[in-house]
C-alpha cells in the first residue's frame, strides 16, 4: 500500500469527507484498499458513510469489483440496508453496466432480506443466540431508520427503500399497490422505505398509476391514507418539468376538495388542510372548509384551520381566528396569533392579540411576539408593548420586540437591540431577526 492509498484509507476509516475529497483531487486511487486487502469503498459502506461513498464513485471507485467472499460492494451496500449508501454506491447507468444476471441477484438480494427483515436474516446468518438491538437512526435529513446489531454486523433496516430504487433503476414497473405497502410497513412518516415509494410514485407520470394510487384514499386504515396526500404533495412540488401538469393540478384539487369533507380521521384531516394551503386552494372554498373545521373536536384539526383564511380576514374568518385565540390548546393559539398578526387590527381586537404576550405557555408568548413584530398593526399600543417585552426573560421575545421596534422606524430601536444580549449563537446565524439594526441604521441614521 502506498502512503497516498494509506492516507486515503485513514480518511475513509476516520469519515473525514473533506480530506477524502481533498485526496481524490490530488490524485489518489478511489480503488485503494484497506488494511483487510478490501477497498476503501467497503470501508466506507461498511461505516454507513454514504457522502464517503459517493465522493469514492464519482471519484471512480468500481461498485461491481468482485471481492474475495463473491460480493460486490454494491451487493455490500444492499445488504446494509442504508438507502442512502445504496444510492450512493449504485453508479451510473446500472441498468446498461449490469448483465441481465447479475441484476437479478441484486434484486433477489434486496428482495430478500426485505421479506425477511434484517434481525431474522442477522439471527440467520450469524447463528448468535444473543438478543439482536436495535436502535433508531437519522440518516440525510430527512429520513429514520432501525439499525440491527448481532453478532458483529450492523445493518439497516431500508431494504424496501433499496429494493424499489433497484426496481425503478432497472426500469421495472412495481405495482403502485406494492409500492404503497412498502410505505406503510412501518408505520413511520419519516421511515426511509416511505420517502422511495413517494419520490417514485410522484415521477411515474400516468393516468394507470395516478388512479391506482389515489384509489388508496378511501383504504379503511390511515397511514395509506396520509401516504395519498404525501405523494400528491409530491407531484406538486417535482410537477412543474413535466407534461400535463394542469390535469394533475386540476385532479389535486378536485381529490382534496372532496375528500376533506368526508375524511373522519384527525391526523389525517390536519394533513389534508395543510395539503389545501400548499395546493393553493381557491380563497373562498378554502375559507369555507376551515369554517367547517374552526369547532373541530381535536386539536390537531384546529391548529390547521387560521392558515386556510386568506388575508385581508373577512369578518366570519376573523370571527373564527379570534375564538381560537382563547383555544385551551397552545399551538391552536399560536396558529391563530400568527393570522391575526398580520392584520391591521381593529381596536377592539387589539387587547385580545396583546394578552397572548403574557400566554401561560412560552412558545404562544414567543410567537405572539414574533408575529405581533412583523405584524401590519402599527398602532402606539402594540409599539408600547414591544418595549415592554425588553423586559423579558426569554431572549428570544426581547429580539422580536427589538425587531419589531427596528421595522417601526422607532427611536429606541438602538437601546432595544443592546437589552436583546448577545446573538452570536448558533441558532441565530440566519435568523432575520438579527439584521433589523443594521436596517434601521441604514435607513436613519446620517449617511457619511
Amino acid at each position: 500500500m502506498t502512503d497516498r492509498d494509506a492516507r486515503l484509507a485513514a480518511a475513509v476509516r476516520a469519515g473525514d469527507l473533506g480530506e477524502v475529497h481533498a485526496l481524490l483531487e490530488s490524485g489518489s486511487n478511489p480503488d485503494a484498499t484497506d488494511e483487510d486487502g478490501l477497498p476503501v469503498l467497503c470501508t466506507a459502506v461498511a461505516a454507513f458513510a454514504h457522502e464517503v461513498a459517493e465522493a469514492l464513485v464519482e471519484a471512480g471507485a468500481n461498485p461491481d469489483r468482485e471481492l474475495p467472499d463473491g460480493t460486490t460492494p454494491l451487493l455490500r451496500a444492499i445488504e446494509g440496508g442504508s438507502p442512502a449508501v445504496f444510492e450512493a454506491t449504485l453508479g451510473s447507468e446500472p441498468r446498461l453496466r449490469l448483465a441481465p444476471e447479475r441484476r437479478e441477484e441484486l434484486l433477489a438480494a434486496a428482495r430478500g432480506w426485505y421479506e425477511e427483515g434484517p434481525a431474522a436474516r442477522l439471527r440467520h446468518l450469524t447463528a448468535d443466540p444473543d438478543r439482536v438491538r436495535a436502535q433508531a437512526v437519522r440518516e440525510g435529513e430527512y429520513s429514520t431508520l432501525t439499525e440491527y446489531t448481532l453478532g458483529g454486523r450492523r445493518v439497516r433496516d431500508g431494504h424496501g427503500g433499496i429494493l424499489t430504487g433497484l426496481e425503478w433503476a432497472f426500469r421495472i414497473l412495481t405495482p403502485p399497490a406494492e409500492l404503497v405497502a412498502r410505505a406503510v410497513r412501518h408505520g413511520d412518516p419519516e421511515h426511509a422505505d416511505r420517502w422511495a415509494s413517494e419520490w417514485i410514485l410522484s415521477q411515474r407520470r400516468s393516468a394507470e398509476t395516478w388512479a391506482e394510487v389515489v384509489a388508496f384514499h378511501r383504504h379503511p386504515d390511515p397511514l395509506p391514507r396520509l401516504f395519498v396526500i404525501d405523494v400528491l404533495v409530491m407531484h406538486a412540488l417535482t410537477g412543474a418539468s413535466t407534461q400535463h401538469v394542469g390535469w394533475y393540478d386540476r385532479e389535486r384539487l378536485k381529490l382534496l376538495g372532496t375528500w376533506v369533507d368526508v375524511e373522519d380521521d384527525a391526523v389525517v384531516l390536519a394533513r389534508l388542510l395543510r395539503a389545501l394551503v400548499d395546493e393553493g386552494f381557491p380563497e373562498a372554498e378554502a375559507e369555507a372548509v376551515g369554517l367547517r373545521h374552526a369547532g373541530h373536536a381535536d386539536a390537531r384539526v384546529r391548529r390547521e384551520v387560521p392558515g386556510l383564511f386568506d388575508r385581508p380576514l373577512t369578518p366570519r374568518a376573523a370571527e373564527a381566528v379570534r375564538a381560537l385565540c382563547r383555544d385551551p390548546d397552545a399551538d391552536v393559539r399560536v396558529a391563530a396569533a400568527e393570522a391575526l398578526a398580520g392584520e391591521a387590527l381593529p381596536a377592539e381586537d387589539r387587547p385580545l392579540l396583546l394578552a397572548l404576550l403574557a400566554d401561560a405557555d412560552p412558545h404562544v408568548a414567543r410567537r405572539a411576539a414574533h408575529g405581533i413584530a412583523g405584524g401590519a398593526d402599527r398602532s402606539p399600543e402594540t409599539t408600547e408593548a414591544l418595549v415592554r417585552l425588553l423586559d423579558a426573560e426569554d431572549q428570544d421575545i426581547r429580539l422580536s420586540a427589538a425587531y419589531g421596534l427596528a421595522l417601526r422606524d422607532d427611536p429606541r430601536t438602538v437601546e432595544a437591540y443592546a437589552r436583546v444580549g448577545r446573538l452570536d449563537r448558533p441558532e441565530y446565524e440566519h435568523d432575520h431577526r438579527t439584521d433589523g439594526l443594521w436596517r434601521w441604521k441604514l435607513r436613519n441614521a446620517p449617511s457619511p
